[in-house]
């Protein structure tokens, strides 16, 4: 046997994962799934659209990377950039809100928690807002209302529809009021949407909570989720300490949610590009023209 068919030949038979026992996830290479544990190598992960394909656990992504799932090569063109959060309240606890926002804007590379911008998917042009939780648990502050706001009256004026990944702990605290305004702002820009008889869809991604919850999130015209994902307003402790009940395991995932008709279609992250453009061309959108 040559040199040449020896790698070939372990490259054929090398596992594809490893035994859990075997792997020092420190090393960067692997990556244990925390459902199954099944362990592969994280570019393997990454190129599944970082689902296990053990048991189809959906691990936690974040702005960039959904991104780049979602919309076509290139296409992604980021609105409002500028926009950067403030301490109107000069809010203090622990540490003062403008060392939080500093710090986190030095640890993620982030403005803020969501990124806008248009892009195009499988051709047809969108408006697409995505939430990042790395940025102070994904909070809804001004600066995240006021792109979203800015993002969807784009989208009216351009007759495009808009996608906005949900991926959030709620309202920021660190804003009082002003982060409480934002879910009547965005909610004001999605009702002059609709009214122009254009597609709005949210995606509920693992976590969406709180004040996120009880506007935008729920105000699609179809409601998509990814798989398991946690989903409601307030946690399930305090729930269950209001109502005194023992409540079901499975209670506020997006299957739950779904059964009981508050999300319409579960979508794999796998299957997310094809079903928008499936979804958009059902809704008469079409591929733009090329100037």
């Amino acid at each position: 046997m040559s040199l040449f068919d020896w790698f070939a030949d372990r490259r054929k038979t090398a596992p594809a994962v490893r035994n859990a026992q075997e792997v020092n996830e420190d090393d960067g290479l692997w990556s244990k799934c925390p459902e199954c544990g099944l362990v592969v190598y994280r570019k393997d992960l990454a190129a599944n659209a970082s689902v296990c394909s053990g048991c189809g656990y959906h691990h936690r992504i974040f702005s960039e990377e959904r991104i780049r799932l979602i919309v076509d090569e290139g296409s992604f063109e980021a609105l409002d950039t500028e926009l950067c959060p403030t301490d109107p309240l000069a809010f203090k606890d622990r540490r003062s809100y403008a060392d939080r926002i500093r710090d986190t804007q030095r640890s993620t590379g982030l403005k803020d928690s969501v990124i806008t911008g248009m892009c195009t998917v499988e051709g047809i042009p969108m408006a697409l807002g995505v939430m990042d939780f790395r940025f102070m648990g994904g909070s809804m502050g001004s600066v995240v209302g006021e792109k979203l706001a800015r993002l969807i009256e784009t989208a009216t004026a351009k007759r495009a529809p808009v996608l906005i990944v949900c991926a959030s702990g709620g309202a920021r605290m660190q804003e009082g009021m002003l982060s409480l305004m934002q879910m009547a702002k965005i909610s004001g820009a999605l009702e002059r949407h609709r009214q122009a008889e254009l597609l709005y869809l949210p995606l509920l991604t693992h976590p969406t909570t709180g004040g996120v919850t009880a506007s935008f999130a729920m105000l699609g015209d179809l409601i998509l989720a990814e798989p398991k994902a946690l989903i409601g307003f307030a946690g399930r402790r305090v729930i269950e300490q209001t109502l005194r009940e023992k409540l079901p395991d499975d209670f506020q995932t997006a299957e739950y949610l779904q059964d009981h008709g508050f999300v319409d279609h579960i979508v794999p992250r796998t299957k997310l590009r094809s079903t928008l453009a499936s979804l958009l061309t059902m809704h008469g959108y079409s591929k733009a023209v090329a100037a």
